[in-house]
């Protein structure tokens, strides 16, 4: 994995030019600097803009613009990464072990079956980025419905598993989970930059990530206080990404083909 890691460090910084970011740029008032930028990148794409630094002077928010509260927008996106985080780990430690005390005994638990399924689930779950890709761009769904819809269904899949009595059956419940939540994950990361200010946008995803670790280490917190015998940390896992849902479709602004400057 090292020598791989160091493989893609030498393509990324010798292998082609490595510009600022221009919301980097700008957040530090350095306009031309960004339009400059956006115009080599545009070039090496085979675009052309008409992009100036006057226009980005002009240019102002359109969600803070459109009535969006700030304020409002960052608490929602700070309560759904935190729910991500605390409903993936709940998810992922107690499934097994709820099955297991259930007496589900599948009776092939080999190393071969435990990373052949790995493998499967592993697969299984590429298209997920990019139907969440689509879905992000599409005219009737968009950023929030994405996000609502992915989570929406991850919560589903989560409380189906507790219905598994077979290796095959908890698989696939497994592999739709995957799929669920590999199309969360880019619709949020997508959306989560385009809901801050360029200026606040670093300051913003710091706070969200916190959030998300955050949550995260709480999960085996509740299994000091939770009855692990039962369904209920899987039943809060999947009314966790169910109201993750709710939670993205009340977001006050969709970013979809607006600026988010």
């Amino acid at each position: 994995m090292g020598g791989l890691i160091l493989v893609l460090w030498a393509i990324r910084f010798f292998g082609f030019p490595v510009y600022e970011s221009p919301k980097y740029l700008l957040g530090r008032g350095r306009g031309k600097e960004a339009v400059e930028v956006v115009h080599k990148v545009a070039k090496f794409n085979g675009k052309t803009l008409k992009l100036t630094a006057e226009d980005l002077r002009v240019l102002e928010y359109g969600g803070m613009k459109a009535g969006t509260t700030p304020a409002r927008s960052t608490v929602m996106l700070i309560v759904i990464w935190g729910l991500m985080g605390l409903a993936s780990i709940l998810y992922l430690s107690f499934v097994p072990y709820y099955l297991s005390t259930r007496g589900v005994i599948f009776g092939d638990g080999s190393v071969y079956i435990t990373y052949r399924n790995l493998v499967i689930i592993g697969v299984v779950c590429l298209p997920g980025p990019s139907l969440s890709a689509y879905m992000i761009e599409c005219r009737l769904l968009g950023r929030r419905r994405t996000v609502a819809i992915s989570a929406g269904l991850a919560g589903i899949f989560v409380l189906a598993t507790i219905t598994a009595r077979s290796s095959t059956a908890l698989l696939l419940w497994n592999c739709a989970c995957s799929i669920a939540v590999h199309m969360v994950y880019p619709a949020l990361q997508t959306m989560t930059p385009e809901l801050f200010p360029t200026k606040n946008r670093a300051t913003g995803i710091a706070i969200v990530t916190i959030a998300y670790c955050i949550s995260g280490v709480m999960a085996p917190v509740i299994a000091l206080y939770a009855n692990l015998a039962t369904p209920v940390p899987i039943y809060i896992a999947g009314a966790i990404y169910l109201v993750a849902a709710v939670i993205a479709l009340l977001l006050p602004y969709e970013s979809r083909g607006r600026a988010s400057m």
